[in-house]
Formats: structure tokens, sequence, C-alpha cells
């Protein structure tokens, strides 16, 4: 029987022994960001006392991590914060304190917002410290929630919260490395007629051409997939990114005050690629994409649309940036160190060589590298490691 791509995706990757909640999770079947070096969650913990020094220094701040496949990043992250330097020191990939000027504002991207929130405007809440009052360390204020559907891991450290949905009035970050790519969605070929539904055949993956698109899906393909009909566009198939806009605003609408940062494989509406990009992942190997639980099944990211809609919500500017460039900003720049270092101190010189060669997998523009970063502040102003 064949259903739309959207219930397929649900029941394969979300449903009972579906592929996100049954067996060892996600890492053995594919490669993400988070698995590739620590340097990946050195760069964040930069980020997190970044958007902690832009909070004041709150008595609890939030990272919450959307999509935490096992708990892969947070334990990384709680592993940094129990031994990150004292507080106010932002920390770079190697976990020494950065220094000034090692990272360079994010140049402007055509099209995105302009206007900044005014620092003036930022609310304060009324339980932040003052500037000269001494505060508890961020390994005492801070909270990590990982969000997944997924029963919690056995070994999986008592300071990390467990919950299947996001969590209301959050102060802090939400992180969502590859969850957009994996939000069930409709897909549609382009007819005589106009667009329509295309359905899948659960078991084999074989797909048909169903209804017309409803009008607010159709209404979301004219504004950001543009069809063959559009001059110098010969688009046929499209996946309609509705479903994904409506998850991340309601994910940046949890935030009370702090950011919200997306990290997936992506695409611009100047650039949608003509017959789509769902595909499917098992065991390491790209496969086929048949809804049928076996499999990872997933598909890029119209980042514009999502960004436009969290921007909706958040009522203030966002960043949109390609990995390299935001892991570059916040100190992970892959750069070879000096050849001097080997003669003076070999054994610095091979850890330092070794930690530019993973850092250089995360950058790599036909790789990780090409990830989009969508960066969403929400009541703070974008601070340096984030401005545009």
């Amino acid at each position: 029987m064949s259903i739309a791509w959207r219930d397929a995706m649900s029941r394969a990757l979300y449903g009972p022994g579906g592929f996100f909640v049954a067996d060892t999770g996600p890492a053995d079947h594919f490669r993400t960001s988070v698995h590739a070096s620590p340097a990946f969650a050195t760069a964040l913990l930069r980020l997190v006392t970044e958007v902690d020094a832009a909070l004041g220094h709150p008595s609890r701040l939030d990272v919450v991590d959307v999509g935490a496949g096992r708990g892969e990043l947070l334990q990384s992250l709680l592993g940094l914060v129990a031994s990150a330097p004292a507080v106010g020191v932002a920390v770079g990939v190697s976990g020494e304190p950065t220094r000034s000027g090692r990272s360079g504002l994010i140049p402007a991207r055509a099209g995105s917002p302009e206007t900044l929130t005014p620092t003036a405007s930022v609310r304060r809440s009324p339980d932040e410290p003052s500037s000269v009052a001494a505060r508890p360390p961020l390994a005492d204020r801070v909270r990590f929630t990982a969000v997944e559907y997924a029963d919690r891991p056995e070994n999986l450290p008592e300071e990390i919260n467990w919950t299947a949905e996001i969590p209301d009035r959050i102060t802090g970050v939400l992180l969502a490395t590859e969850w957009l790519d994996n939000v069930p969605l409709d897909v549609a070929a382009h007819t005589e007629d106009g667009w329509r539904y295309l359905l899948v055949d659960s078991k084999s993956g074989a797909e048909s051409v169903g209804e017309l698109v409803s009008p607010d899906d159709l209404d979301w393909l004219t504004t950001w997939w543009p069809g063959p009909e559009t001059p110098h566009s010969n688009h046929r198939r499209a996946e309609i990114g509705r479903t994904r806009d409506e998850a991340w605003a309601d994910a940046v609408r949890k935030i009370s005050r702090g950011l919200a940062v997306a990290v997936d494989y992506g695409h611009l509406r100047e650039s949608r690629p003509v017959n789509g990009t769902l595909t499917g992942y098992r065991g390491g190997r790209q496969v086929p994409p048949v809804p049928d639980g076996s499999s990872d099944v997933t598909a890029h990211v119209a980042m514009d649309s999502v960004a436009s809609a969290g921007a909706a919500v958040a009522r203030c500017a966002y960043s949109l940036v390609l990995q390299r460039e935001a892991l570059r900003a916040l100190g992970a720049d892959g750069g070879r160190p000096p050849l001097s270092l080997a003669g003076t101190d070999p054994v610095g010189y091979v850890r330092a060589l070794a930690a530019a060669s993973a850092v250089a997998e995360l950058t790599d523009p036909a790789g990780l590298g090409g990830h989009w970063w969508l960066r969403q502040p929400v009541g703070i102003p974008l601070g340096p490691a984030v401005a545009r």
C-alpha cells in the first residue's frame, strides 16, 4: 500500500521499532560532525560560553540537544565543562584559552535579515547576578537536556536529563545537529496540471503520483521551491519543507532568552536540487530511501525557508553560514602547526598536527564543512562568533 512520504518517514524513523528508536542509535550507520572530532564539541562550548556571557551568566544555563542520538554531544560537552578553565575565559579547539582576535567576523550573506537586535532592547532576567558579584562556575550552573524518542541509554551520566519533547522556557542554547533533515516531509512531482504528492510503498520504495498538493503546500512551493514554469528553472521534483519550518519555529518558540543553532546539510532557493535529495543510510553506506525502518531516510533542508520561519518567531536577525566559516570563527581553523614546533616540542607538534587533521575534516567543503549553520538569537544580540 502506497502512502504519503511524510507518513512513511514518520513510521520508518520514529514508529515502534523505527530506525531512530531501536538498536544502538544512528552512530553505527553514518558519521556526523559530533562523531568526527572532539574539536566540534569544543567549538560549541566556546559558543555556549559566549551565550552565557550575553545572558549575564544566569543562575541556570540550559544546553538542550534536539535529536540527541544517544547523547554523544552532550557527554562531550559535559566533560569539557568539567575541565574548562575559569569562568569568562573563552575555550579554543585545543581546550586552551582563546587568544584575542583569533576569530573574526563572518561576512554577510545576501538575502538574510539586516536588522540586529539592539543591545538596549535585550530583556534581562531578574535572577541575573550583577557584574561585580562573584558567580558560580559554569559547571555548577549548566543543565544539559537530551531530546530524543529512543529510551534513555543505560550508561548516560546522570547530569544529562533525557526527554522526548523540547522543554519550555529555555534560557541558554538549543542545539539541533542533523535533526531537521530527519523531520518527515512530503515529496511532490510537477505534472501537467501542477504539483502532486508522491506516494511510496513502504516495503519496496516504489513511488506513484497522488493528489494535487494542498493550498498550504502549494503556497510553500511557490515561495521557496520554484517550479519548471518559472523562467530558468527546470525542477521536476520537490521536497516540501513546510514541516521543517514548523518544527524549527516551535523549537525557537521554546526559548525565553538565548540562541538556537541548527547544523545540517541544506540548500538555498536559488540552487534547489532538480530531483531532490531524498536518500538513505545504513551501516555506513548510502542506500536507496526505502522507508521500512531498516535505514535512515533523510533529505537536505531548505535552510533559507527554515531560517525565515525562526526569525518570524524570534523577531530578530539570524545568521546563516557554512560550517567551515562558523568553526573558523570559533577558533577551529584547521591550520597546520609551524614546522619549527617539531624541533622544540616534537610531541606537541604531533598532537597539534593530529588536531589540525581532525578540524580539516570538519571544515572540508566537500564533506562536513558543507553543512549550513543556522543561528537564531532570542532576546540577545548576535555575539562576535555569531555575527554575520
